[in-house]
């Protein structure tokens, strides 16, 4: 299976899993300045539950559970492995970094609203914002090709799967129905 991987989407499924069991072994308080914190004010002396600038792609890495890491490095291996034999190895590590930095700066955004309104600061984590990239690059890159959702299993055009998620994600944002759940970093 990894031998026909591309090698940037097969070294961040590596990178993900490995860092997961990571956090399985030595627990999740370890990696806490790595986790997306919303800005309470920069102390570069106190990063803990803290907004530092590497979060915006570490937070990328961590994931909260392995349904979590199982759905986001599916939809990597399914959305990655075109676009990298697509665009190449370079420009795809590029577009997916950015993904992630891009959808950490709109999480941030949010949390800070969430604090400064007196909500409690919690952290974000998971590749969602990167993989939701992913997809977005593939419905407009690819927009006849047929994908199968798992749940139910029914197929669909690309970029009509694009669209009901993310019409999706903004709704289950907005209402607030799924807390927990960065919506408007995906």
């Amino acid at each position: 299976m990894f031998a026909r991987l591309p090698p940037v989407t097969q070294a961040m499924l590596i990178a993900n899993v490995v860092v997961f069991l990571l956090q399985l072994m030595l627990g999740n308080a370890t990696f806490s300045t790595f986790m997306l914190w919303p800005p309470q004010g920069f102390d570069p002396f106190s990063p803990a539950q803290n907004f530092q600038p590497w979060q915006l792609l570490s937070y990328g890495f961590l994931h909260g559970s392995f349904g979590h890491l199982l759905f986001n490095m599916l939809a990597l291996y399914m959305f990655g492995s075109p676009l990298e034999l697509t665009w190449g190895p370079r420009r795809f590590l590029a577009y997916y970094l950015i993904c992630v930095a891009g959808a950490g700066l709109c999480q941030l955004l949010v949390g800070w609203w969430t604090v400064s309104a007196g909500g409690p600061p919690y952290p974000t984590l998971g590749a969602s914002g990167g993989v939701f990239g992913l997809l977005l690059a593939y419905g407009m890159l690819f927009p006849s090709q047929r994908v199968m959702l798992l749940f139910p299993p029914i197929p669909m055009k690309a970029r009509t799967f694009v669209i009901v998620f993310g019409a999706i994600e903004l709704v289950l944002g907005f209402t607030g129905w799924q807390p927990g759940v960065a919506h408007f970093a995906h």
